[in-house]
C-alpha cells in the first residue's frame, strides 16, 4: 500500500462521547469498533454504518484502553480508577473488576485464547489476570520498568511494554526471560 492508497476522506464520524476519545479499536473482522474516553464510558460501534449500539458504563475516572475478545464476547477496559473491568459485552454487565494497580491503567489486552488479560500501569508494572478463576489477584506481576508503562502488545510467545522510561521490553513466557531494547535520544 503506499501514500496514495490512503483515503483522503472520511467514510463516517461517529458522535457520542463526552469530551475526549483516548482509544478506539476494531474488533477482529473489523465489523465493530470500540472507543473510550474521558466521560467514563465505552461505546460499541458499526463504523461501516454510523451506528451506535450500546453503551458500558461503569468506571469511576476516565477509560483509557479497551480490548475485545476474538469471539466477541466479552472486553476488557482500564482507566484512570487503576482497574480493570471484564465485561460481558451483550448484557453489558461487569463479570469481574480486577484490582492491584498502585496508579492509573494505561493500557490492556487479552491474549490468544482470551482467557488471560495483561494490563499495563503508572505504577510502572504489566500485571496477567485470569478471566476463568474468580480470583481479582493478579497471577504474574512484571515490575521491571523505572517508570510508567503505556502500551503493551501480546503474541503467542511473547508479552511487549512500552515504558516511558526509554524502553521496550519483551518478556518471553515460554522461558521466562527478559529483553530489554533502550530507546536512544
Amino acid at each position: 500500500m503506499s501514500v496514495e492508497d490512503l483515503p483522503r476522506k472520511e467514510v463516517n464520524v461517529l458522535k457520542g462521547h463526552e469530551g475526549a476519545v483516548l482509544a478506539a479499536r476494531f474488533n477482529t473482522d473489523g465489523n465493530y469498533c470500540l472507543s473510550c474516553g474521558k466521560d467514563r464510558t465505552i461505546r460499541l460501534w458499526n463504523p461501516h454504518r454510523g451506528i451506535h449500539i450500546k453503551t458500558y458504563k461503569s468506571h469511576g475516572r476516565e477509560v483509557r484502553d479497551v480490548h475485545v475478545t476474538s469471539d466477541n464476547s466479552k472486553l476488557c477496559s482500564c482507566g484512570g480508577d487503576r482497574q480493570i473491568f471484564y465485561w460481558d459485552v451483550a448484557t453489558g454487565r461487569v463479570i469481574r473488576k480486577f484490582r492491584g494497580h498502585d496508579g492509573e491503567v494505561n493500557a490492556v489486552k487479552f491474549n490468544e485464547y482470551s482467557s488471560v488479560v495483561v494490563s499495563a500501569g503508572y505504577d510502572q508494572s504489566l500485571r496477567a489476570w485470569d478471566c476463568r478463576s474468580h480470583s481479582t489477584e493478579p497471577i504474574q506481576i512484571i515490575d521491571s520498568f523505572s517508570d510508567s508503562v503505556m502500551s503493551l502488545c501480546l503474541t503467542k510467545t511473547e508479552i511487549i511494554g512500552g515504558s516511558v522510561d526509554g524502553t521496550v521490553r519483551t518478556f518471553d513466557i515460554r522461558i521466562g526471560r527478559q529483553v530489554a531494547l533502550h530507546i536512544s535520544k
